[in-house]
């Protein structure tokens, strides 16, 4: 099993603004213009916070973006339903653990669910793009608790307004 994240954050390191919206991320450009098909197509499960479920809840065209994939939302909320997404109150680490070995899962967000998984050193792989905004306060992407870990640098790319950088946790 490879986990990964892959997602957007401002130049001062936020998720999402001080509403917990990502409006200016749109403002900024579209999914189009960046590596997310071809990241998408390798993917088998995401994972998701109720905080980012209820970002893309309402999308059009919804089942084009999430069909193919099996979509587990963390929530401790009762009585969510929907065909596309499985909502879960579960610990992430453990059930990250549980999943078969064989399986690409996608941390989409958020932080809630990133940093536990950080701490147990989980996610091998991030798609980090990096936008150029300052929002000046908000919801940052990292606030896991464990000190430093390294990662290595595997490549820079860069998509119209967005700068993406794409790391390996490091294998000493």
């Amino acid at each position: 099993m490879a986990v990964y994240f892959y997602g957007c954050m401002s130049l001062d390191g936020y998720l999402a603004d001080k509403n917990h919206e990502i409006n200016w991320l749109h403002e900024l450009g579209s999914v189009e213009e960046t590596s997310y098909e071809s990241f998408y197509q390798e993917m088998d499960v995401l994972l998701l916070g109720k905080k980012t479920y209820d970002e893309i809840k309402d999308m059009d065209n919804l089942e084009d973006f999430y069909g193919p994939t099996e979509n587990i939302v963390f929530t401790h909320e009762k009585g969510l339903e929907s065909p596309l997404f499985k909502f879960v109150s579960e610990d992430v680490v453990e059930f990250v653990e549980s999943l078969p070995k064989d399986k690409n899962v996608w941390v989409v967000g958020g932080n809630t669910l990133i940093a536990p998984l950080l701490d147990k050193g989980l996610i091998e792989t991030m798609y980090v793009q990096v936008a150029p905004v300052l929002l000046g306060e908000g919801v940052p992407l990292f606030t896991q608790k464990e000190g430093k870990q390294l990662f290595d640098l595997v490549e820079v790319k860069q998509y119209g307004q967005f700068a993406e950088l794409i790391l390996k946790k490091h294998l000493p």
